[in-house]
């Protein structure tokens, strides 16, 4: 294979897919399979720490990359800011209960 793109690059290439249309969509999350991820890369194995790197560098430009074991999702940081937060009575309500009833 030809030399391999460093995990910065292979990070620009992920964010330009998120601005990209495909899928029905303008743009947007989307999920990537790791064969695509590894051709990206222009290798036949992807290592924990270049995975590691790879979301670093992903989150340096506003994503998030989250390995879901059969392949990796692409969201907007922007898309975890209005999720409820747990508050403090929940996460109490929560211990005294047992847990799940």
């Amino acid at each position: 294979m030809s030399e391999s793109p460093s995990e910065r690059e292979v990070a620009l290439h992920l964010a330009r897919l998120y601005e990209q249309g495909f899928g029905g969509r303008a743009r947007g999350r989307y999920r990537i399979s790791l064969k695509h991820l590894k051709s990206l890369m222009k290798r036949r194995r992807l290592l924990p720490r270049q995975q590691r790197r790879i979301a670093e560098e992903l989150y340096e430009l506003g994503y998030v990359l989250i390995d879901m074991e059969n392949f990796f999702v692409v969201l907007s940081q922007g898309t975890f800011g209005s999720y409820r937060r747990v508050n403090e009575r929940a996460v109490t309500d929560l211990a005294q209960s047992g847990g799940m009833a």
